[in-house]
């Protein structure tokens, strides 16, 4: 088996101008020896957090915008989660296309990166909603609703945080977006 050492600094650089005429490492075309790279939980951390803020906005808008218009839980539930994947796959959109990215590739980076990681903060996030005794029927001047949301954003961080962890050690989720920030 080779030493791969010298191109484990180049693992996460993507193609580009800087690469042109680069073929030193030409022979590892669609080759798959090399481990997953170790991913700190503070990155993950603030990949979860990064996806947190968004699921958080879309939360709590979709709750507002459902009670003032008088809906029911299930449309005000489906519209806050609509509006959580929005604004998580906002955020992440703006961030790339600050890097120079066209729209279509930072659209297509948003959904790769994010599209697991609110998933899985939503179904935490709604499933202990749904399960809390009277959290459902709770208006926004309740406690119970503040706290609810509050205790189930929580669990839905340390839930997704080690789903973030295992995507970006596999160069999936967030990783794909840190290779824009370079």
């Amino acid at each position: 088996m080779r030493d791969h050492a010298a191109h484990a600094a180049h693992a996460a650089h993507t193609e580009g101008a800087a690469h042109t005429g680069h073929t030193e490492h030409a022979d590892h075309v669609g080759h798959s020896g090399h481990r997953p790279r170790a991913v700190g939980w503070q990155m993950a951390a603030r990949a979860t957090l990064h996806c947190l803020t968004g699921c958080a906005i879309g939360e709590v808008l979709g709750m507002v915008i459902g009670t003032a218009l008088g809906w029911g839980n299930t449309a005000t539930t489906v519209l806050a989660i609509a509006l959580a994947f929005f604004f998580g796959y906002t955020l992440t959109l703006r961030s790339i296309r600050k890097a120079g990215v066209d729209f279509r590739t930072a659209f297509r980076v948003a959904l790769a990166a994010d599209t697991l990681s609110i998933a899985v903060m939503e179904l935490i996030d709604n499933g202990l909603i749904a399960l809390w005794p009277g959290a459902m029927d709770a208006t926004l001047a309740d406690a119970l609703f503040w706290g609810t949301l509050t205790l189930s954003l929580a669990v839905a961080f340390a839930v997704t945080t080690p789903v973030n962890k295992w995507m970006i050690g596999r160069g999936k989720g967030h990783a794909v977006v840190h290779r824009y920030h370079h």
